[in-house]
């Protein structure tokens, strides 16, 4: 069995062309966008590796639907989504086409996992406390595209981040700034 890898990302907004606008997304149009970002997981993300997605998956989730669906096969790992705002309805509740799709476990608000020593708490939003924050857990976190830093041991992961490029990182490349033993 080959090496397992886990990565995180978030805020890749496939399908959503105002964020070309919104953000620095030096693309061309929302097309080229999204496949350049399908390129990037897919050259560092294995068959059987884990993708930890922290929010704002895709837009147009009713209009395009089959194009959201499309995208999301041709994406390679076990894929895992922790909802951020554009992945709920304006009640709260998860859109549909986002269900439909073979998450390796339903999407949720928060999600926790073990990785490189330690705890890793996930959520869309930046939270400035987190559960076993004084036992050395990590928190990771999109939503604001670069616009709120970090605080202790917690920071963005969303794909508009420098050192993020587009691309889902590993935890030693998410925390290298860190230096954690």
């Amino acid at each position: 069995m080959p090496f397992v890898k886990k990565l995180y990302v978030s805020d890749t907004h496939f399908g959503h062309a105002n964020i070309l606008a919104m953000q620095p997304r030096n693309f061309r149009d929302i097309e080229s966008h999204d496949e350049d970002l399908i390129d990037r997981w897919n050259s560092v993300v294995g068959d059987e590796d884990i993708v930890y997605h922290l929010g704002d998956f895709a837009m147009g989730l009713h209009e395009r639907a089959d194009r959201v669906r499309w995208i999301f096969s041709r994406l390679r790992g076990r894929k895992f989504l922790v909802l951020g705002n554009h992945d709920v309805d304006k009640h709260g509740n998860p859109h549909a086409t986002l269900l439909s799709l073979p998450w390796e476990a339903p999407p949720t608000g928060f999600r926790f996992a073990d990785d490189g020593g330690r705890r890793v708490i996930m959520a869309h939003y930046a939270q400035r406390s987190w559960q076993h924050q004084l036992k050395g857990s990590v928190h990771f976190y999109g939503h604001s595209h670069g616009h709120l830093p970090g605080e202790g041991l917690s920071r963005d992961v969303g794909v508009d981040m420098p050192d993020v490029d587009y691309t889902p990182r590993t935890f030693d490349e998410l925390t290298r700034a860190w230096r954690l033993k």
